[in-house]
């Protein structure tokens, strides 16, 4: 019914135009002519006017009236403009529009893009989420809060103190749990992960084994102290020979010195002597 009431729309319109192009030139009268089918028509008509563009699509295409100055255009595509959804009848198969405060939509009642500053929830455009929802600014989105979650706790390790099990009574005990879901922006944070409390075991010796370990570590740290002396009495040594050098280079600078002066000395009166 939608489809032959617009026909008839065409049709009118382009017999007006029909009757008013009788009084003007030839080539006028032959631009304007009725509706045709089929031949002549492009991008996918059925029918078309030369000057109202498609009538009538073909098959699986959606009609829609394109704005062209003040006038409308009929053209046929095979998906909608932003604004417009497909709406398929089986009279026509046409282009219908969004709600005003909706971009794109999937049908008139469920909007998958909201206007400039309104946030999308359940295929509707709001101003602001409703309770237990929080904006994304980044996608435009009402989302629910996420609150922390987290798994029970672990058993309680092993009474350790130092990283040893034996060789103490009192020493600590601890148990962890893992996240399970990470909190959003407005969610509840998450409490603490890992805790630790004091506790008492029978004192037990520690093996052979252990025994030997700390044993071995007493003993390099012994060896590694004799060496560390060694190493210092070696500089001490050194440094006493070295001063030994120094104290006897200088005797013998002074040594040579005086024998220098003794020298001068006794040979000073010759030179004297042979002048007179």
């Amino acid at each position: 019914m939608q489809l032959r009431l617009i026909a008839l729309v065409f049709i009118i319109l382009n017999f007006m135009e029909y009757i008013e192009s009788q009084q003007g030139s030839r080539g006028r009268r032959h631009r304007r002519t009725h509706p045709s089918t089929q031949q002549g028509c492009q991008g996918g008509c059925a029918s078309c006017s030369d000057y109202n563009g498609c009538v009538s699509c073909k098959p699986r295409l959606f009609f829609f009236l394109k704005r062209s100055g003040m006038k409308q255009i009929g053209v046929c595509l095979s998906s909608c403009p932003n604004g417009y959804f497909g709406e398929r009848t089986p009279e026509i198969n046409k282009c219908a529009k969004c709600k005003p405060d909706c971009d794109a939509c999937f049908n008139k009642n469920f909007c998958t893009k909201c206007k400039s500053g309104l946030y999308l929830q359940k295929g509707k455009c709001l101003e602001s989420c409703p309770e237990s929802f929080e904006p994304s600014n980044h996608t435009m989105e009402c989302k629910p809060i996420a609150h922390c979650e987290v798994s029970d706790w672990t058993s309680w390790s092993p009474c350790t103190k130092k990283g040893k099990t034996c060789g103490f009574k009192k020493g600590n005990e601890s148990r962890s749990r893992d996240v399970l879901q990470f909190p959003s922006a407005l969610g509840s944070p998450c409490p603490s992960l890992s805790e630790t409390r004091n506790c008492i075991v029978q004192r037990v010796k520690c093996p052979k084994e252990e025994r030997g370990k700390k044993a071995r570590e007493k003993n390099r740290r012994k060896a590694v102290a004799e060496n560390a002396d060694d190493t210092q009495e070696n500089r001490n040594k050194e440094s006493r020979r070295e001063s030994r050098n120094r104290e006897e280079h200088g005797k013998r600078d002074v040594n040579e010195q005086r024998k220098r002066k003794k020298q001068s000395k006794n040979q000073s009166p010759a030179s004297v002597s042979t002048e007179h």
